[in-house]
């Protein structure tokens, strides 16, 4: 079983086990912490399951609804971007229950079948909806560097602020180091991606979160196309750039 858990401001258990048992022990370890639990469940690369009190959300769903097994129904599903390695028709069909609400760029919500779009939100970059309690907002997702221009197009895709009760966890998504990352402000928990050819170096990943400086940032989506991205380094440069910031490890790339 892998997990990890980490104390903010507030508590949080972090945490990969799909058995429910054993998740439930997790939550007792934490609760005399803690007036509230946010566990975080890598599935694969971009795809996970944010426990965040009593509301279930789940972030790009690929790899079929047997990848979910044993995890809580979605009360919200995030999608940043129409690749698939974020966007699986199959998978959102597998997994979207009646009262889920799906959140996704305009390019995804053109790609989904009628059968999604009842319950389906579009959000442009910089717009910002309520949601369950959680303010969400669009955050531009884009490359940078003259070769990588074809991957992600500025405007297409989304990465996601997610608040509640002044907690503010920021999800990437595809993106370079572009100054709407580095000018984020008071993000208390940052997924950041780095993958070569599609999305940035560890460098560059480490120098724009030395820039925004959330209090905690967690490496995803870190397999490229020659291999997983040297998670190391990217470690050792926050350390030294911002040493405030914490970096913390999961494993989402369990089986390879």
């Amino acid at each position: 079983m892998r997990k990890l858990t980490i104390i903010l401001s507030l508590c949080i258990a972090i945490s990969s086990c799909k058995n429910t048992t054993e998740k439930d022990q997790i939550a007792d370890e934490v609760e005399e912490k803690s007036h509230f639990e946010l566990n975080i469940i890598p599935i694969s690369h971009a795809t996970m399951v944010i426990e965040w009190g009593d509301t279930v959300m789940y972030t790009d769903p690929v790899g079929g609804g047997e990848a979910f097994e044993g995890q809580p129904e979605p009360n919200l599903i995030l999608v940043t971007d129409i690749h698939g390695d974020h966007l699986n028709v199959e998978t959102l069909e597998a997994v979207v229950t009646e009262s889920s609400i799906i959140i996704v760029p305009a390019a995804v919500f053109d790609l989904l079948p009628e059968n999604l779009l009842l319950n389906t939100f579009v959000l442009a970059n910089d717009e910002t909806t309520q949601q369950l309690d959680f303010a969400i907002t669009g955050v531009p997702m884009y490359n940078l560097r003259e070769e990588a221009l074809q991957f992600h197009e500025k405007g297409r895709g989304n990465g996601y602020v997610i608040e509640r009760d002044g907690y503010r966890i920021y999800i990437s998504g595809d993106t370079e180091d572009i100054p709407e990352m580095r000018n984020l402000e008071n993000i208390d928990l940052a997924f950041v991606c780095m993958n070569l050819p599609f999305t940035m170096t560890v460098e560059s990943a480490a120098s724009a979160v030395a820039d925004f400086k959330p209090k905690t940032v967690i490496p995803y989506h870190y397999r490229g196309r020659e291999g997983f991205a040297d998670v190391d380094t990217f470690e050792r440069l926050v350390n030294e750039k911002a040493p405030e910031v914490e970096v913390r490890r999961i494993d989402f790339y369990p089986n390879e």
